[in-house]
């Protein structure tokens, strides 16, 4: 019962991947200047999500082993 939290943990950050890059390509596809200003960025947090999406799956893997 120890890796609920972090099971949850990880629905969190699968969600906000998700979320950072539905709204990244959500203003790719619309352009214009939020695209110009944002896209970029949302791009670059949606890495950092993603690896630490990943960072919490193998403390989630390495607490159940």
């Amino acid at each position: 019962m120890h890796d609920k939290p972090l099971l949850i943990l990880l629905a969190i950050c699968c969600l906000a991947v998700v979320a950072i890059l539905a709204t990244g390509i959500g203003g790719f596809a619309r352009g214009g200047e939020f695209n110009r200003k944002h896209g970029n960025r949302l791009m670059r947090w949606r890495l950092i999500a993603q690896a630490i999406a990943i960072a919490v799956f193998l403390i989630y893997l390495w607490a159940r082993g």
